[in-house]
């Protein structure tokens, strides 16, 4: 039987991860835990009783932050004809993937914890991608032999860091990937 988390529990984690997105956007993922602490307005031992490890929090940023990309999709379906709603998706994913400074460096870094991302991605990911790719490609605005799983993963390499470029660098190239679909 799993045990369900207090309220202030719930709270607190909460506080936690959104804390720990802001201060990843502007300090990076090795920022002090002290930083991601006064901004959640929680103590350390806090943090630590929650996330013990640095890769645990990672880990629940990185979740969160797809969760919400997730949602986004059916979300942009409705407000938007078929191809600006994947476009605005694609900007999603890209600043998803390229805010977190040092955030690909941590996932690559082979820490175990990190072990079950990859298919939690596909898995949140993939559907809501594939219904905006099927809908942009019925109304005839891109190319339909594009699958989510290859797009996923072409963006995300275009969004990996390269020496000497900025975080534009990446996302100029998505743009470039993005015309190609393009009918």
């Amino acid at each position: 039987m799993t045990r369900q988390r207090r309220a202030d529990a719930r709270r607190n984690v909460e506080a936690l991860v959104e804390a720990a997105r802001t201060v990843f956007d502007t300090s990076g993922v090795d920022a002090p835990a002290k930083e991601i602490t006064d901004l959640a307005g929680v103590g350390v031992g806090t943090l630590y009783r929650h996330f013990p490890q640095r890769a645990d929090l990672v880990k629940a940023v990185v979740q969160t932050g797809i969760d919400d990309l997730a949602e986004a999709g059916s979300k942009l379906s409705a407000a938007h004809p078929p191809a600006e709603a994947l476009a605005l998706w694609i900007d999603r994913y890209v600043e998803l993937l390229g805010t977190k400074r040092g955030l690909a460096s941590a996932l690559h870094s082979g820490d175990p914890a990190f072990a079950s991302l990859p298919g939690y991605f596909m898995e949140r990911l993939g559907p809501p991608l594939t219904a905006l790719l099927d809908a942009a490609a019925a109304d005839g605005a891109i190319r339909s032999d594009v699958g989510a799983e290859d797009l996923l993963y072409a963006i995300a390499l275009l969004c990996r860091p390269v020496p000497g470029r900025g975080p534009d660098y990446g996302r100029r190239m998505v743009a470039v990937l993005v015309d190609g679909l393009r009918r």
